[in-house]
């Protein structure tokens, strides 16, 4: 795809389990080789927001601008017609996830340094229950999602299947903390 063809597609900041070493970076993996996707660079948040595990250690960055920290991940130029495949993946039409702004300082690979920020698009909690998911995990967020975090993530093909993933949500929060 390459730097061109970013002014045709969108910048998606990845924060979880897209990123390069977890379960789903296949697919932007399939979308690279399509030309469909290109990884520009590690990013951060420019602005401090949670990020917390729900069910199954699944990740959720909630849109609770000014709580949280400032959370790490990688940026993607994506296409127009794969973005699609991305609100799939997150389930944007089921409300699991909903697709909004973000502004993101792009990361010097190098040194960590912060270089230009940029208006891009990431995969938000639902504001249906992300208020409710930032109480339940006692309003303390990660900066980063890494393996310690994930430790005890379950795939989606090894999740109950008899429920929806919204129900499992539904369960979670209404858990006591352990």
């Amino acid at each position: 795809m390459g730097a061109e063809g970013m002014m045709e597609g969108r910048l998606v900041f990845t924060y979880g389990t897209l990123k390069r070493g977890f379960s789903n970076h296949g697919l932007l993996q399939d979308m690279v080789r399509t030309g469909d996707a290109a990884f520009v660079g590690a990013a951060r948040t420019a602005g401090r927001l949670p990020l917390v595990c729900g069910p199954y250690r699944v990740p959720f960055l909630l849109n609770l601008p000014g709580a949280g920290e400032r959370v790490s991940g990688e940026l993607y130029a994506i296409s127009a017609r794969a973005i699609a495949r991305m609100d799939e993946l997150e389930g944007t039409r089921k409300g699991h996830y909903e697709r909004l702004p973000i502004s993101v300082v792009v990361v010097d690979g190098d040194g960590g340094q912060e270089a230009a920020e940029v208006d891009a698009e990431a995969y938000y909690a639902h504001r249906s229950y992300a208020a409710e998911l930032w109480r339940r995990n006692e309003e303390t967020g990660y900066k980063v999602y890494s393996e310690k975090e994930a430790k005890g993530y379950v795939k989606r093909a090894d999740r109950p299947q008899d429920i929806t993933f919204l129900d499992q949500i539904r369960i979670f929060l209404a858990s006591p903390q352990t």
